[in-house]
């Protein structure tokens, strides 16, 4: 059977606003809402094909592709995603919607399935972790201690005896629209359905203690300052028995002492004499993975860099390494004595030795070498 067009089915023009959409929804949802329609299949169909109206005209993107292609540009199931449309999904997406007429869950209001008492997951802890170079150069997995609240052993529960084990309180009002009936979390259990039977010394109501607890975390090679990576269920665990939820780690990188850091490249600063500049010469330098040669060409300026392919850092998007770029930085003496002086001084004062006009840079330090020589 084809689907109708959203428009029909809300009841509303295409130029229509959010506000008028919103409005004809909620008039769509109390009229076909299935507490109000007990076992009437139409009425939920009804219901449902209102939902998948209204997700798409209320959302400016998929309303404008409908406005294009109709159905067609809203994927094999529809609106919602694509994935079709199902009593779960319209309460947990819509549920703010009814505005307390019918409460916020399935037929008859409560978190998920009808009838079900809903599991509260615990709060996310956040932690730091700090890492040196090397460490993100290789990966490391690191141990965390942390102060958090588990599962006190030796508690029992039993059914809250507000809601009877249901999570929610349900009650039926008179409204010009005929009965109403609104469900509510319970105010006892927060919506669990369960209490504390019996407890340990220490242990807080919602049957939780705080405990000093290892965690071991895998850190993947390629990380950075600041990146946050979640430990799926290793944060508090949750009240009356809930699932925990996560442990958020965020990274802290240790200054180095020869490289700095950009991004998957690393940076370092080499001093050479003046002389070695002049005439070249070979220097071992620190890598991340321990000590590599380079050779200084002659004539080599301060202020040239120096690139060695791939000893960097892995980078966590991609394959491969960044390089190791070398500062070369010529070195001036701060003080000399009497016989350097000397030298210099007649270095300074070589007419042969002094850049001739026209004179290119090969001639000039080829002199140079030969200065140096005697």
């Amino acid at each position: 059977m084809a689907k109708r067009d959203y428009y029909e089915v809300l009841g509303v023009s295409k130029g229509a606003a959010k506000d008028e959409i919103k409005k004809a929804y909620r008039k769509s949802a109390i009229k076909y809402h299935p507490d109000k329609n007990p076992g009437d299949k139409q009425a939920e169909e009804n219901f449902k094909e209102a939902a998948e109206a209204y997700e798409v005209l209320s959302n400016d993107e998929k309303r404008a592709k409908f406005d294009r292609f109709g159905h067609a540009g809203m994927g094999a199931g529809g609106g919602f995603g694509g994935q079709g449309m199902n009593m779960e999904d319209i309460f947990e997406h819509f549920g703010d919607i009814f505005g307390g007429a019918f409460g916020f869950g399935g037929a008859g209001g409560g978190g998920g399935q009808a009838g079900q008492p809903r599991m509260r997951r615990g709060t996310n802890l956040r932690v730091r972790v700090k890492l040196t170079l090397e460490d993100i150069a290789n990966g490391a997995e690191k141990k965390i201690k942390v102060n958090k609240l588990v599962h006190a052993e030796g508690v029992e529960y039993t059914n809250c005896g507000t809601c009877g084990g249901s999570g929610r309180v349900t009650r039926v009002t008179q409204t010009f629209l005929g009965q109403m009936q609104t469900a509510t979390p319970c105010p006892t259990c927060q919506g669990t359905g369960k209490q504390v039977k019996t407890s340990m010394p220490g242990v807080l109501p919602d049957g939780l203690e705080r405990k000093e607890t290892v965690i071991p975390i895998d850190i993947p090679a390629g990380v950075e300052e600041g990146m946050q990576l979640s430990v799926r269920g290793k944060g508090n665990d949750g009240p009356m028995g809930g699932p925990a939820g996560d442990l958020l780690v965020v990274i802290e990188e240790v200054p180095h002492a020869h490289f700095t850091r950009d991004g998957s490249n690393l940076h370092f600063d080499l001093y050479i004499h003046f002389s070695d500049a002049a005439l070249g010469e070979s220097y071992e330098i620190p890598t991340i993975e321990g000590k590599a040669k380079i050779k200084i060409a002659p004539g080599t300026h301060s202020g040239k860099i120096l690139r060695l392919k791939g000893k960097g850092l892995p980078s966590i998007n991609s394959y491969g390494n960044g390089d190791l770029l070398v500062h070369v930085n010529v070195w001036t003496p701060q003080k000399v004595n009497q016989e350097e002086k000397e030298v210099l001084e007649k270095l300074r004062n070589s007419e042969n030795f002094a850049p001739q006009p026209g004179e290119n840079e090969k001639g000039f330090f080829s002199k140079m070498k030969e200065f140096f020589s005697h």
